[in-house]
Parts: C-alpha cells; sequence; structure tokens
C-alpha cells in the first residue's frame, strides 16, 4: 500500500561535508532525480516510493530510493531530523556493509562518515601495480608497500596509534594511515576521509610536529574535554559541531544542478576559517592564502558574522568591498545565499572606485568629468611629451611617477615632491630631474581639466583626501567633547547641517591585493581605529595590477594579526603543481613589507595532468582549441571557459567557434554576455571566475608576456620586475580557475613561464 504524501512539518535533510563532492560527479540525469528525490523527501519521508529503510546491521544508517539504479544514504539523527551522506548505486549499498563507518569523533565531536571500502580503493589507484607475471593466487603486497622486498618507510611512523587519535584522527583510519608510504597514498585518502583527519595528516606531512598541529589545527575544534564522555550518542549536538548545510528549498538546489557546483551555494568553514570569521581583533587583520583556499568565503561569513552582533536597525555599517564592479556584484549574490536579505540590508557593497566616485560627488554634485582609464591617460601623456618637444622621459615612466608617487602619496606641492621618497620606482632622479617631471605634471593635469577628463586614481585620491578631512573633523569634535566632560556642543553640530560620524563600523575587503594605496587611505578614514575595524583577504601572487603598497605606512597595521590559509578546496593537485611551476623563481610581498610565499599550499583533490600542447600558428591553434572543447562534449559549455592574452583573439576565437558549431560568451566587464556558451576573455576578465574545465590560449612568447615588457631591462629594472610579475600573476591566476581540467595551447615559441612545465 502506498504512503499518502501529504505534508509534514519538521522534518529536515542536512548534507554532510564532502556529500557534494560525491553527488556533482553524478550523471545529469541522476543529479535530477537527486533534486526530485530531495524535495519529496523533505515532504514526507515516508513516502512509499522512497522505500525509506535502515542497513541491515545498522541502527542509524538508511537507504532511500532516489531512482530505479540509485539510492540515498541518510543517518537518522533522531526524530525527522537527517543527514544525508552518501549517494551510491544500488548495487554498492547492501554489500559488505561493515565499510561503512561512521560516529561521532572523540576529540572533535563531530559527525564523520566514511566508506573504508572506498578509501581503499583509492590507495590502490595511487599504489603501485602488482607484478604481471604473478600468478593468480599468489599473495600480493599490500597497495602501500612496495613490490620489492625492502618496504618504503610509512610516512606516519614516528606517531603513535595514540597520538594520532589525540589529534583527532578517525579511528577507524588509523591502521590504513599506518600503511601509507607516499605523498599519492595520502592524497588519496585525504580526498575521502573526513576533513579534520585529512588536514591533521597533512600538516604532519608538511613537516608541523605534533604538538603545534594540537594547537594550530586540533585545539580550535576540540570539545572541552569534561564534555566529551557526557554523551556519545547526543547525535543532535554532534551535528551542531559538524559540517553540514540544511537543503532548505528547491530553488538553491536547483541552481546547483544546473551549474554542476556546491561550492556557490554551500559554503563550509573549514575550522581553521570558522576561528578567523569568529575571533575578535584588537585591529586590522589580514587573511592569506593561494586561489581555492576559501579566502572569499571567509571574508563572506565575517560580514555575516559582524552583522550578527549589530544593534538592531535600519543603517549599512558594515561595508563590503573589492576592486572591481564584477567582483562586488559577485560578492552581493554569494552574501544573499548565505545570510539573505535580513544580513544584505545591513551592508553596504560596493567596488573601491564606486566608492570613491560616491564620495566625490557628494563633496562635488556638479562634477561633469569624464573617467578615464590608465590607457588613455597614458596617450594623454605621448600627446603632450609630443606636442612640449620633451624627450628626457618616456611616456611611460611620467605616467607611472605620476600614479604612484605623486598621486600615490598625496603629493600636493613642488617642494614636496623635492623630499618625497620614491621606494620601488628603480630609476633614481636629481633634485633639477625633480623640477622638471613636476613641471610636467602640472602641464599633464590642466591639460586633463581642459578637456574635461579625470582618472580612476585622481578620484581615489582626491576622495581619500576629503574623507581624511572629514576624519579630522570627527577626531576634533571627540576631543572637544572630551575637553567637555563628554558633553556635545549641540549648536556647533546642528549648524553643521548633520551628525559628523564615521561611515562605517567595520569594513571587509576582498581582493585586497590589488588596492591602490589611495583606497587604502580612504577606507581606514572610514572607519574609526577600533577592534574588528578592517578585515582583508587577498594574495599578492594573484596581483594583476601595479598597485604595491605597504598597509602599515597607510595606517593599516596588521603586524601580529595575519593569518594563511594553505589548503584549496577547488583546483586538483595536479593543475595546482602546474600553476605554482609559473611562479617559480619569483619573490612576492605580504602587503606588509615583508615576503610571502605559498609554501605548504596543496590541494586534496585529485586529476589529470595539464593538456600542453603547441601549433606552427594562430590559426592552427585555433584548430587544437576547438578539438579540445569537443574532447570536453560531457561537460556542459557554460562550465568550460577559454582564456587568451587581447581583445582582437577573443573575437577571433568567438567566430571560429560559431563557424564550428559551438556558442560563444563572451566575458565583458559586466560578465559573460549570456548564460549558455563556452565563455571567453582576456585574462583580466577570470579574476574570481571557476569553471570546470578551462583552455588557456595563445600562451606563446611575444603575447606572454608582451614584448614591451623587456625593453624595461637596461631603463627601468625595478619597473620590468613589476612588470614580469604581473604577467606571471595573471598566468597563474588563470590556470587556478579550472577545477578538473586544464589545457595551454601556443603557436610558435611557448611562453618562458611554461619552461617549468615542459619536457627537458
Amino acid at each position: 500500500m502506498t504512503v499518502t504524501s501529504t505534508p509534514r512539518t519538521g522534518v529536515t535533510l542536512r548534507l554532510l561535508d564532502k556529500a557534494d563532492k560525491e553527488i556533482v560527479k553524478l550523471d545529469r540525469a541522476v543529479l535530477g532525480a537527486f533534486y526530485k528525490f530531495q524535495h519529496d523527501f523533505r515532504r514526507n519521508p515516508d513516502a512509499g516510493g522512497l522505500d525509506l529503510k535502515p542497513l541491515e546491521g545498522h541502527d542509524r544508517l538508511w537507504s532511500a530510493r532516489v531512482n530505479r539504479e540509485w539510492r540515498a544514504l541518510m543517518i537518522r539523527l533522531g526524530g525527522d531530523d537527517w543527514l544525508l551522506v552518501s549517494v551510491k548505486h544500488r548495487s554498492h549499498v547492501h554489500k559488505n556493509l561493515d565499510r561503512f563507518n561512521y560516529g561521532i569523533n572523540h576529540i572533535t565531536g563531530a559527525i564523520e562518515y566514511v566508506d573504508l571500502q572506498v578509501v581503499e580503493e583509492s590507495l590502490l589507484r595511487r599504489g603501485p601495480r602488482p607484478p604481471a607475471a604473478a600468478a593468480p593466487e599468489a599473495v600480493q603486497p599490500p597497495p602501500s608497500v612496495s613490490p620489492s622486498t625492502t618496504p618504503e618507510t610509512p610516512l606516519f611512523a614516528a606517531y603513535t596509534d595514540q597520538q594520532l587519535a589525540d589529534l583527532g584522527v578517525t579511528t577507524p583510519l588509523i591502521p590504513i594511515v599506518r600503511k601509507l608510504t607516499t605523498d599519492d597514498e595520502l592524497l588519496g585518502l585525504a580526498e575521502y576521509a573526513p576533513r579534520h583527519t585529512g588536514e591533521v595528516l597533512l600538516r604532519l606531512r608538511d613537516g608541523l610536529s605534533f604538538d603545534m598541529v594540537m594547537e594550530q589545527v586540533t585545539a580550535p575544534v576540540a570539545v572541552p574535554e569534561p564534555e566529551r564522555n557526557l554523551d556519545s550518542e547526543d547525535w543532535q549536538a554532534a551535528v551542531d559541531r559538524s559540517q553540514a548545510v540544511v537543503i532548505t528549498d528547491d530553488e538553491s538546489l536547483q541552481s546547483i544542478l544546473e551549474e554542476g557546483d556546491f561550492g556557490r551555494w554551500k559554503v563550509f568553514l573549514h575550522p581553521t576559517q570558522e576561528k578567523l570569521v569568529h575571533r575578535r581583533f584588537s585591529g586590522p587583520a589580514k587573511v592569506g592564502g593561494g586561489p581555492g583556499t576559501g579566502k572569499t568565503i571567509v571574508a563572506l561569513h565575517r560580514v555575516c558574522h559582524l552583522v550578527s552582533r549589530l544593534a538592531p536597525g535600519h543603517t549599512k555599517p558594515v561595508l563590503l568591498t573589492t576592486f572591481n564592479r564584477n567582483l562586488a556584484a559577485d560578492l552581493r549574490a554569494r552574501l544573499l545565499s548565505l545570510g539573505g536579505p535580513d544580513v544584505l540590508a545591513r551592508v553596504d557593497i560596493a567596488h573601491v572606485d564606486q566608492l570613491a566616485t560616491r564620495i566625490v560627488s557628494e563633496a562635488d554634485p556638479g562634477n561633469a568629468k569624464r573617467r578615464v582609464d590608465d590607457t588613455t591617460a597614458l596617450r594623454e601623456w605621448r600627446e603632450l611629451l609630443v606636442e612640449t618637444g620633451e624627450t628626457r622621459w618616456n611616456a611611460e615612466f611620467l605616467s607611472d611617477e605620476w600614479n604612484q608617487v605623486i598621486l600615490g602619496q598625496a603629493v600636493a606641492s613642488r617642494s614636496d615632491y623635492f623630499t618625497v621618497r620614491r621606494a620601488g620606482r628603480g630609476r633614481s632622479v636629481t633634485r633639477a630631474e625633480r623640477a622638471g617631471i613636476w613641471q610636467l605634471a602640472e602641464r599633464f593635469t590642466q591639460r586633463l581639466e581642459t578637456k574635461g577628463l579625470e582618472t580612476h586614481r585622481q578620484v581615489a585620491e582626491r576622495a581619500a583626501k576629503l574623507e581624511m578631512a572629514r576624519k579630522a573633523r570627527i577626531d576634533q569634535r571627540a576631543e572637544e567633547q572630551a575637553e567637555r566632560g563628554g558633553l556635545r556642543n549641540l549648536h556647533v553640530e546642528a549648524g553643521s547641517g548633520a551628525w559628523l560620524r564615521y561611515r562605517y563600523r567595520h569594513i571587509v575587503v576582498d581582493e585586497a591585493q590589488d588596492l591602490s594605496a589611495a583606497h587604502w587611505k580612504m577606507l581606514r578614514a572610514m572607519v574609526p581605529a577600533e577592534p574588528d575595524d578592517i578585515f582583508l583577504v587577498g594574495d599578492t601572487h594573484q596581483r594583476i595590477y601595479d598597485n604595491q603598497v605597504t598597509l602599515g605606512s597607510l595606517g593599516v597595521h596588521i603586524r601580529g594579526r595575519s593569518s594563511r590559509l594553505t589548503l584549496s578546496y577547488r583546483t586538483t593537485r595536479e593543475i595546482l603543481q602546474g600553476a605554482m611551476q609559473v611562479l617559480e623563481g619569483a619573490a612576492y610581498d605580504d602587503l606588509d613589507g615583508g615576503a610571502d610565499t605559498l609554501a605548504g599550499y596543496r590541494s586534496v583533490l585529485h586529476g589529470t595532468a595539464p593538456s600542453l600542447r603547441g601549433a606552427r600558428s594562430w590559426d592552427e591553434e585555433m584548430d587544437l582549441v576547438v578539438e579540445q572543447l569537443r574532447a570536453w562534449h560531457d561537460v556542459p559549455r557554460e562550465a568550460t571557459a577559454i582564456c587568451v592574452p587581447t581583445n582582437g583573439m577573443v573575437s577571433q576565437l568567438a567566430d571560429r567557434l560559431a563557424r564550428n558549431g559551438i556558442t560563444p560568451s563572451e566575458i565583458t566587464q559586466d560578465g559573460p554576455r549570456g548564460d549558455r556558451g563556452v565563455n571567453i576573455g582576456t585574462m583580466y576578465r577570470f579574476k574570481g571566475l571557476e569553471y570546470r574545465c578551462l583552455i588557456i590560449a595563445g600562451a606563446a612568447e611575444g603575447l606572454v608576456p608582451r614584448p614591451s615588457v623587456d625593453e624595461w631591462v637596461r631603463t627601468d629594472p625595478s619597473r620590468h620586475e613589476r612588470e614580469l610579475h604581473r604577467a606571471r600573476s595573471l598566468l597563474f591566476v588563470a590556470a587556478t580557475r579550472a577545477r578538473d581540467a586544464l589545457a595551454i595551447t601556443w603557436h610558435g615559441e611557448p611562453s618562458r613561464f611554461l619552461a617549468p612545465l615542459l619536457p627537458k
């Protein structure tokens, strides 16, 4: 008899961390069935078509029917509260049931689930193959031991079982951990093990001592010792300590299934990340880390945390900002998904140039100047030099001097320019030369004024000055009020037409490495210097604009409040290794005068190595691109992308794809033009984006880096080094946008940055 599907209230379906990675690999038809299943289950788990029943020999592990061939495995937490841990083919559900292991970790108090058979199969794939001539009945060496007579030393031989258990390693996995002898095997285990276990093992393998791993990884998530043995069967309490998400509505899940990506919806926080989100900082704090380590996720959760501590109201005391319009729009969408409209209502989301424009417009509402980019400004410099007959300096040098020194340090007079430091400019200039440069800078500023033009850097610098002046007035009022014993001067404040106050209480910055000095001065002046005032995330290895700053000199003091994330949750180990080789031999700063590093940066995901192919001409290379896209026929076109060095190549490739029956979708400053087709854009457009499969085309010498970069070798070595860094970073950013597969093509000679990836 079929049970009716009368809706029930209070049915909760949760998704355990790592179950999503298994689900998104399913065939599209199975994903559709899973979407219907979760809807029907939340409506009525007792519906006859779901065939909900416990697995033999298990008191809490149940199976339910997704479709004819697939089953959902769920832990019953109590009543109508369910935790989905896996989706498996029905032929794999009722065999060797002892392999399903689940329980509450005795250290972290979190729910853990592991399929021991899947882990062992993963190790077999990475272990040595048995000798081909061996008889079927011969005993083969275990997967983690070499076929040679002398076994390799196990990776974790220096640690006892008790030490591993004390760190929170899942107990049933300890015997398998004991057999690991290679990094490939370790990564195979970490891919399917509970996340905390993987983190502990990877940190030990990185060389951290037992005590350091205990302090940095285990202690922050450990249940206080007196509470560990109170109730080992309290699954409701355990789920609150677990990395699980409640599936609440069909629309969210439907968008996930259409994108084939749970990452934008379920923002699981790793314990290391969660600690940073909820920590109280005594001042500005920075979180660094390579691509895919969850920096933006941490920033978004940080915003939600800060909003949760606000008193009720209708103001927007929290600012969330980044460096361009595309990323700001993406942050808005993700924050809405994470925190809902109530959080969004208390947050001002704007990119820094938009913010600067708003400030300047408030002060000068009649300003009708047209904003121009750096390329247009450089053209104006060239025309000025032609008109004046000036030959001592080239336009590029003067443009950089104006942007980085005069505007960058708010130099307001000729005498100030004589004394200002020019750190990082490479070429030194005499006092007489400074006088000539200042005169040209004044003429250039007048030229823009006459034409009704202004650069974004000018606007940012003007906004910074306005906000700094506003801050000075606020501080002066505070001093005067303190002198009056805390009483306000109502006549003065009423006469000003407004109560002077800081614009924000908290500021959160994403992609911090690409903001200029003027941007930082503006932001510093917008928020009082108090605990939790500024929280920034970024990675200088991904800097794609020439904005090198030292935050401490701009009033943003992060010393002692900097943290780094090292695990990538997006990119496979193979793609990550290739991308990091692009950076080989280059040094990067940490935004505060020190050095940054990607040491310990790694992924627990496994995939295929990047494909590297050359062609004789651009025409032939475009054929290679078409061929590669056809090889990815089973991947939705909107989940694939092509990244190229120039705008002209974008147009040419789009035309070639269209003629071959492949729909192209160009990425503009507002994002992809459509939601169908292969995305195509220049490297600058790919910041913050993510694709299952990606092609970097045109990675040839003479295009990456462009030829003009080497012209600076003799005239301005510092500029030459910065431009090479920027070109490397663009290629690094592009490569790390790929989740599952990466192909790199070129014509003629491959880029010098690809040398470490090519066969010797």
